[in-house]
């Protein structure tokens, strides 16, 4: 089984994704660190969120769902975390293109 993890869930585009991916055939990791963002995904969706650090160790698949000015950071601070062969997608099409990933 895929598993995801998704970065930024409890945002406006997490959230929207989150909603997507129920009932899916991946396994989910939502990843939240804004308590509002978390409050959000409790009462919109029944979901709870995971440490970071264990959605990354399990991931196969990691979502960036962050603000564009939080892309890069967070992609550096990730990149020696995941396992071989793990993708990673942005929604910011601009990212890779500008330098900002590893």
């Amino acid at each position: 089984m895929t598993t995801i993890a998704l970065f930024g869930a409890g945002g406006k585009m997490g959230v929207r994704l989150s909603k997507n991916l129920m009932g899916s055939p991946y396994r989910v990791h939502h990843v939240e660190p804004g308590a509002a963002g978390r409050q959000r995904l409790k009462d919109e969706l029944g979901l709870s969120c995971t440490d970071a650090a264990v959605a990354v160790a399990d991931a196969d698949l990691v979502i960036l769902a962050v603000p564009d000015t939080l892309i890069g950071k967070l992609a550096h601070e990730l990149s020696p975390q995941l396992k071989p062969g793990t993708m990673v997608m942005t929604l910011d099409a601009a990212a890779p293109f500008a330098g900002h990933l590893p």
